[in-house]
């Protein structure tokens, strides 16, 4: 795992800005502490901070290839790369000068052109600056592991791993973009390709582009998620089908010249991960972190599970005390803000696991592949609603209106009297269109469907659960889940691999028919079919936790001075109603109504605010250095 930073110049003068991307990759030191460089000519300029874990003493990057004809910047892990590696030496005769699985890469492009990014299964995103033809080819993993973002101006191009990389670069005072703003107070997150700088855009998941010196970025798609669902005669089979590729998975995230370990939760994701993980580790490390409070902890189960598989088991217990200190350190590592509490205990267990390992696999994205969420039970529930006369359905939901805040039966009453693309925009919502009035750049005109719609456009063939499973891929998946999980373990120099996330994986799971998802009982039927006779029983069919945060609680009491502190301070007020802000805060405090994660949602705009626009807030940032245990 790496940052890389590069820049195609619009007037052939890419020396000029060379010792600007020089300075920028101190910004992500923490992506790459083990080594760095920057190369460049007249067009191009590329710089990299390593994390060394494949070929550690060689693939040194900017990677020069064919005699310098090509350079590559590359970050992520290709996990097929030594059958690639031996592909295009049988086809093609291609010849390697180091054992690392970036070379794989820049070969695949000389051989096969724009079709390698098929070829690679992996997470990644890379630049390739092709000398000869004077072409830039870019491209970013199939869903949206890695990050990139990009910003142009009348030098040129630049692309980062880091937003705050291209801040360094750009002109002071970059203009907000409030779209995304509103947006993020609805999602929870800032929606692909935006960023909260209007400048500042990402290449999108599952996208390459090719650019020469002048032109803009135009990226295309390489991956269209298929939801091909079959029909499942012998549901025995099945069963086997996902055993056997998560094995496989598995077993190729394993490939690194450094220690794996894996986070482990009371869940069944990160347990069959864990699991499957020691038949190549017997001494495989495991982590999980907590909270003291009672209910918003699986330190235990996850203990119990560990013993259970026998593996050595280490924890981290987080404080409310600790939770505040770090927040405005871990905005910092962000880049744009995510109002999700549960990326903090996240960035505190990487941090504990870095002491001991370089590599971490993590059970992300089993949810979306083999339907865990129970939202996606939801149009089972509202089967009913469904069948009513349009009519009675607006009749009920405005019924549903008029009941009190609070009243059980009101949100379901809400959510039947509309279609799915109006109630179902990712496995999130903070803010609803109406609670809006303290956002004083909203535009009514702007709405979270935008984001959503053509989703939904693409997939009218397929039932209304499988959809919300299409819809969380491009948006709570990336925009949320994999954000956290990058930036939580980069920010602690740990690389964080995903074996649900993996094309073989993906083309199983994209198949499977609802009623092998989801039932009246229990979500993820299938995989915890195939999984029964791998992981501990009392796992098996245990309920989703999912790393809670007691911030309903400790905004009541001991996060309530400094959370009343951060909203006087902030000075976001053209933009966020201050008296609002701190009404919400008391009305939490008084009760009855739960109003955290919306605090927390202003919070971290507030933060993000001081430190990105205002520059009045500056977190210490710690040099990375951790020792490694081999």
């Amino acid at each position: 795992m790496c940052g890389l930073i590069g820049f195609l110049s619009a007037n052939g003068d890419a020396a000029s800005v060379e010792p600007a991307l020089a300075g920028s990759l101190a910004s992500m030191r923490h992506r790459g502490p083990d080594e760095g460089g920057v190369w460049f000519d007249e067009d191009a300029a590329i710089g990299f901070r390593r994390l060394s874990i494949i070929d550690i003493d060689h693939s040194h990057q900017p990677l020069p290839w064919l005699d310098g004809r090509y350079h590559l910047i590359f970050n992520g892990e290709i996990y097929n790369y030594l059958e690639l590696r031996e592909r295009l030496t049988t086809e093609f005769g291609a010849t390697f000068e180091t054992e690392g699985d970036g070379e794989a890469i820049v070969a695949g492009y000389h051989y096969l052109g724009e079709k390698v990014v098929r070829e690679l299964r992996g997470m990644f995103v890379f630049l390739i600056w092709d000398a000869q033809e004077r072409v830039l080819f870019g491209a970013r993993d199939w869903f949206g592991i890695k990050p990139l973002y990009t910003y142009s101006d009348e030098r040129g191009t630049f692309f980062s791993s880091e937003k705050k990389s291209l801040l360094d670069v750009a002109p002071a005072g970059l203009e907000l973009d409030t779209t995304a703003l509103q947006h993020y107070l609805t999602l929870q997150y800032v929606p692909e390709p935006a960023s909260m700088h209007q400048s500042v855009r990402r290449i999108e998941s599952g996208s390459y582009f090719t650019m020469r010196p002048g032109e803009q970025v135009q990226p295309h798609r390489y991956f269209h998620p298929d939801f091909a669902i079959r029909a499942v005669p012998e549901p025995e089979k099945l069963y086997r089908e996902i055993a056997e590729v998560l094995e496989d998975s598995v077993a190729k995230h394993m490939r690194a010249d450094v220690t794996v370990g894996a986070f482990l939760s009371g869940g069944i994701d990160s347990t069959v991960v864990a699991t499957l993980a020691k038949r190549h580790n017997p001494k495989l490390l495991t982590f999980t972190t907590g909270f003291a409070r009672e209910g918003f902890s699986e330190i235990d189960v996850a203990a119990e599970t560990a013993a259970a598989i026998g593996v050595e088991h280490i924890t981290k217990v987080v404080t409310a005390e600790e939770f505040m200190e770090a927040l405005p350190r871990i905005i910092w590592y962000l880049d744009d803000p995510v109002a999700v509490p549960s990326l903090v205990p996240l960035y505190f267990i990487a941090r504990e696991a870095r002491k001991h390992v370089k590599v971490v696999l993590s059970g992300e994205g089993a949810d979306e592949l083999f339907g865990g969420y129970t939202i996606y039970r939801e149009p089972i529930s509202l089967r009913a609603f469904s069948a009513m006369p349009g009519g009675l359905r607006r009749g009920l939901g405005r019924l549903g209106e008029r009941l009190p805040e609070g009243q059980r039966g009101k949100d379901m009453l809400r959510r039947g009297s509309i279609g799915i693309e109006e109630r179902y925009y990712g496995n999130a919502r903070i803010f609803r269109p109406e609670e809006m009035g303290f956002y004083k750049a909203y535009d009514p005109d702007v709405s979270y469907m935008d984001v959503t719609r053509d989703l939904y456009a693409q997939t009218k063939h397929l039932d209304d659960s499988t959809r919300m499973q299409y819809v969380d891929l491009f948006t709570w998946l990336r925009g949320n889940i994999l954000v956290k999980a990058d930036k939580m373990t980069m920010a602690n120099s740990l690389e964080l691999r995903v074996p649900f996330l993996d094309t073989e994986v993906f083309a199983i799971g994209s198949s499977i028919p609802t009623s092998e998802k989801l039932t009246k009982e229990t979500t993820k039927y299938a995989l915890r079919r195939a999984i029964a006779d791998i992981i501990p029983a009392h796992v098996l069919h245990r309920a989703k936790l999912g790393f809670p945060v007691p911030i309903r609680h400790w905004l009541k009491d001991v996060m309530y001075d400094w959370a009343h502190e951060i909203i006087t301070e902030s000075q976001a007020d053209a933009l966020i109603d201050r008296q609002a802000a701190l009404d919400l805060l008391e009305a939490h405090r008084v009760g009855p109504h739960d109003y955290s994660r919306k605090i927390w949602a202003l919070l971290v705009f507030m933060i993000w605010h001081g430190i990105f626009v205002e520059e009045r807030i500056h977190p210490e940032i710690p040099e990375p250095a951790y020792p490694v245990r081999l």
